[in-house]
């Protein structure tokens, strides 16, 4: 049998505050560069449908602004296409690294989804969306950092679906011991790398005993193998109630398919905002980077006119995609940066307020690049 390969780990996107006038000038280190380390990196781009394009042109635009060491493949794709194109499939199988604009589903039969159909394909199975409060932002709820790993590829996301007789629909809900245990896993070493406290697997075990019972008892088993990072459960429902009432609570959530795209469109909105939330998609071999949480906003035709898309979540993913590619100095510039503009509360689009283009935030986001 093979050997098992180790599972990648996205670094964590958010550091502790810091004073920036005092360490503005400072150097960290981070890591020893091997030869060629710095040559630039290419990455996939596709810019998507509805807000894709303005969102992606932001984050080329500060790329360049940054000097930053990446250079982007272009290609078009869009969610009414019956698969993704081969060219396109070749070029992430080479640059193994991919950043993405919201496809959007059509509703009905004959298409299927081309978010699902990359996920299944280039076998990145983990999702992962890290919520949390911004400085100088308000909300309800204080002290929320929650970071939601889903699993990627099956669940009711396996799109099994077949008419048994006119009327009468069967959906299959696909659940194995093989992915939960692996998914688990990622969570736990994602909770050990970043210094995270907490493990929560969120489930619906109290009715589907066999498909979220094999969840559960794949978590517990991985649970025992991190006995200093505290592990416990929630049903979904449950887990919707406490969210809005007390987010502060959770830490690192692992869940099943569906459940993790409900959960995390939820903490989204109670931390600032979907157009804030970074998120994206990881495997062995491949990554695919892209706004944490879209709920709504990828077709927004109204954003889409006015040129008002929010673009920070995909900034912030840029950042998280320059960790995976290991250039941590230009990912913390970044995010300094685009905090920076939060924080300041003069250019902010309607999502948060405010009445800024996205390229009124390009350009702040520029201005504040150290």
């Amino acid at each position: 049998m093979a050997a098992r390969r180790t599972i990648p780990i996205i670094r964590r996107l958010i550091s502790p505050c810091r004073n920036h006038s005092r360490l503005s000038n400072a150097r960290s280190l981070t890591y020893m560069p091997r030869p060629g380390d710095g040559d630039l990196r290419p990455v996939t781009l596709i810019p998507g449908d509805g807000i894709g394009p303005l969102v992606t042109n932001a984050v080329e635009q500060v790329m360049e602004a940054m000097h930053a060491p990446v250079y982007f493949e272009r290609y078009d794709v869009h969610g009414y296409m019956k698969e993704v194109p081969r060219e396109v499939m070749e070029s992430i199988l080479k640059n193994k690294v991919c950043l993405k604009g919201g496809l959007m589903t059509p509703m009905g039969g004959g298409v299927s989804s081309l978010n699902v159909q990359l996920r299944k394909e280039l076998d990145l199975y983990a999702s992962l969306v890290n919520c949390f409060n911004f400085p100088g932002l308000p909300t309800r709820h204080e002290n929320v950092d929650i970071v939601v790993i889903r699993e990627n590829t099956e669940g009711e996301y396996s799109g099994l679906e077949h008419e048994v007789v006119p009327g009468v629909v069967e959906s299959l809900k696909v659940i194995s011991k093989f992915s939960s245990e692996r998914i688990a896993k990622y969570a736990f070493e994602y909770a050990y790398l970043n210094n995270r406290k907490k493990v929560t697997a969120v489930h619906k075990a109290n009715i589907m005993k066999l498909a979220d019972g094999l969840f559960l008892e794949s978590c517990r088993e991985v649970a025992t193998q991190y006995p200093n990072i505290q592990y416990n459960e929630v049903i979904v429902d449950n887990c919707c109630m406490q969210l809005v009432s007390k987010p502060e609570q959770f830490d690192v959530m692992v869940t099943p398919n569906l459940y993790g795209n409900l959960v995390a469109n939820t903490a989204a909105g109670i931390a600032g905002g979907t157009g804030l939330m970074p998120g994206g998609n990881v495997g062995y071999d491949y990554a695919i980077f892209e706004q944490g949480a879209s709920a709504g906003n990828v077709g927004n035709e109204k954003i889409v006119e006015g040129k008002k898309a929010n673009p920070v979540a995909l900034l912030l993913s840029s950042a998280m995609m320059l960790r995976h590619l290991q250039f941590p100095s230009f990912a913390d510039r970044l995010e300094s940066a685009v905090k920076r503009v939060i924080m300041e509360d003069k250019c902010r689009t309607k999502d948060l307020g405010g009445d800024s283009t996205t390229q009124d935030v390009v350009d702040a986001v520029i201005s504040f690049l150290d």
